[in-house]
């Protein structure tokens, strides 16, 4: 397939693409930079753009580039200038790696960089259309600020294309926000290659010697999280049965939570593993996942518990409900209703074959999300997006 493009005939195929995410543990980046690495193995050039490698970017991949963001800090300036650093550089790699179109994940600021950037470009006679996919915070928390929120607006507005991780997003940002574009639906995925259950016995006798459960919970220990509720949901579920938690993941509410389990008395059973890159090496080991956020726009680490066969006890905010199956895959409860949670957890763990079927619903339903599957929606979104885009002066 061809068509004319800013005077070019232009090929769908295999794309260049530009992707500017946050290169942090959030989820945000974590997408961005697997699906990434997906579109590269299908044979697609993929070029990320950010101040330092993806953490999830690893070793050297076939068909990825990356590009530092080189800002420095100038004694004029209280805060180094990122935003025109980025769109200086995403200006540069456009134009000389010959990009097709550019896709930004997180719309603070990534989105009204990427404008900046689309309008330098068009004075260079150059056109590459900008694909939005909007998270989470940045609507729901950060966007919403009003310190933001025009900004926001006006950059999804001016996006050539807008995506959203879930149906719950999908509504806030048209609740929140006057959207004047269609906002497609493309969910986030999982790369079974990478999580699914293996044989880890010989870990799990280290963290389990009597053979008790385990209990997870991964994030970034923001407030949103409620990571206290899980330290107080493990504690009515080790009343009851035999059972470790493992908490994965670093952040402002840690300390609190480190409080609250040495006020609890129970620090023995609770190990605080900090960040970690190979997650699913320690939910192969675990017989059920623990995520009561106050809001989830999809709930990824969820997900991958899903993959690796284990079931969830969440909140039902957010996203969380599309992934997480009320009595299949798990039980949802109201943000903060930790004595429900804890009754769900405990019904689980104290009836074996109860919670061999959720492990197998649990991984029916993570199929579903298969990064093979959604893929093909991207690139099928790629390609819609490259054959609508005309250029405009505005």
């Amino acid at each position: 397939m061809l068509f004319t493009f800013s005077g070019l005939l232009l090929f769908i195929g295999r794309m260049k693409i530009g992707v500017v995410c946050y290169p942090t543990y959030g989820g945000s980046g974590v997408v961005a930079t697997e699906l990434g690495l997906g579109l590269a193995r299908k044979g697609h050039e993929i070029h990320f753009i950010t101040y330092r490698p993806p953490v999830r970017l690893g070793h050297f991949h076939q068909n990825v580039f990356y590009h530092e963001v080189d800002y420095e800090d100038y004694p004029l300036f209280e805060y180094p200038p990122y935003d025109t650093a980025l769109a200086s550089t995403i200006v540069d790699v456009v134009q000389y790696q010959n990009l097709d179109l550019l896709h930004v994940h997180y719309a603070i600021p990534h989105a009204a960089v990427a404008y900046m950037a689309k309008k330098i470009l068009l004075t260079q006679g150059r056109y590459v259309p900008v694909i939005t996919t909007l998270h989470g915070t940045d609507i729901t928390l950060v966007g919403a600020n009003r310190t933001f929120a025009p900004v926001v607006e006006f950059s999804i507005n001016k996006s050539d294309g807008v995506t959203a991780v879930s149906q719950s997003l999908k509504d806030d940002t048209l609740r929140l926000f006057h959207i004047q574009r269609d906002v497609r639906v493309i969910y986030n995925f999982i790369d079974f290659e990478r999580f699914r259950k293996v044989d880890k016995d010989h870990f799990k006798k280290i963290i389990a010697p009597e053979g008790e459960r385990i209990i997870a919970h991964t994030s970034n220990f923001r407030k949103v999280k409620r990571v206290e509720d899980v330290v107080r949901i493990f504690q009515r579920i080790r009343e009851r049965v035999p059972s470790k938690l493992l908490m994965i993941g670093d952040g402002p509410e840690r300390p609190n939570a480190e409080r609250l389990c040495r006020q609890l008395g129970i620090c023995a059973d609770v190990r605080f593993l900090g960040k970690q890159d190979a997650i699913e090496e320690l939910l192969a080991i675990c017989d059920l996942f623990l995520i009561p956020s106050e809001n989830e726009s999809f709930g990824l680490a969820a997900l991958e518990a899903m993959a690796c066969e284990v079931p969830v006890i969440s909140s039902n905010s957010g996203g969380l409900p599309e992934v997480n199956v009320h009595g299949q895959t798990g039980f949802l409860s109201e943000p903060g209703n930790v004595e429900e949670m804890a009754h769900y957890a405990i019904q689980l763990l104290t009836n074996e074959p109860l919670l061999q079927k959720f492990r197998r619903n649990a991984l029916a339903q993570a199929k579903r999300f298969d990064l093979n599957l959604i893929l093909p929606e991207y690139e099928a979104y790629y390609t819609e997006i490259l054959e609508n885009s005309q250029i405009k002066v505005e």
